[in-house]
């Protein structure tokens, strides 16, 4: 049975992607990391979304703050997953924790969530002084009925992710995480500031995103392991790569 460090739930999540050449993610991985595609294309997500009641094992108390990230897709040769470019969130002691214990690259945000009916809107303004701002704001709902995606389908590939990596230091970790798939609805939003682009050094997209809301899911996390880099190194090769099963 694997190791459960942390538990807590995703609520009112968005999945916002657009898709991009896999060259525009490939020049910004680490070794050994590849991009991974979905009919040759790669894919950067925006995904908002509230973590509640965040406990690491054993403690009565949890956790809870929203959170709002940029991410792509990678596969490290045997296993795919997300690799983030940022994560903000508005909780400063959760912020610590996430950059210690897994090596995360978080920034501390204000950020406020609404909701109003099924509509939920996301608010963040990143506020360390060294950071660089980084404003979202934006308004999403469900327009369809939640259901469970397809295996071998664009959405399975966008969120059925049960590995996350990152980068400290010149060492390449990652972490599993585990949870039921994701409960996908048709989304549509009304997005008034979008940094986020601009903030990790990529174009601002010209096309529209493909959206997806989930109401949540309820996920425990892994400790962080490093990765071993030994192997040939594919950095830069798009891989289509099949959906990751959930256990």
């Amino acid at each position: 049975m694997k190791r459960r460090l942390l538990s807590m739930r995703w609520r009112d999540a968005l999945f916002a992607h657009w898709a991009v050449d896999p060259e525009t993610v490939a020049a910004r991985l680490p070794d050994p990391l590849s991009v991974a595609t979905y009919d040759g294309d790669a894919y950067l997500g925006v995904v908002p979304f509230d973590m509640t009641d965040i406990r690491p094992r054993g403690s009565p108390v949890g956790l809870s703050f929203p959170e709002l990230n940029l991410r792509t897709y990678v596969t490290d040769g045997d296993v795919s997953g997300v690799y983030f470019f940022s994560l903000d969130a508005a909780d400063p002691v959760g912020v610590g924790v996430a950059r210690s214990l897994f090596r995360l690259p978080y920034y501390r945000a204000s950020m406020d969530v609404t909701r109003d009916g099924d509509r939920v809107r996301v608010r963040s303004e990143r506020t360390g002084r060294r950071d660089h701002p980084a404003d979202f704001d934006a308004t999403y709902w469900p327009t369809g009925e939640a259901v469970t995606p397809e295996p071998g389908s664009l959405e399975a590939f966008l969120v059925e992710n049960y590995r996350f990596y990152t980068e400290g230091r010149g060492t390449i970790y990652y972490g599993d995480i585990d949870h039921d798939p994701w409960p996908l609805a048709p989304a549509e939003w009304e997005v008034r500031t979008n940094d986020l682009f601009a903030a990790n050094g990529f174009a601002e997209p010209t096309d529209d995103p493909i959206l997806h809301y989930s109401p949540g899911a309820d996920v425990t996390a892994d400790r962080i392991r490093r990765l071993d880099t030994d192997a040939t190194s594919d950095r830069g090769r798009a891989v289509d790569i099949p959906v990751v099963d959930a256990d």
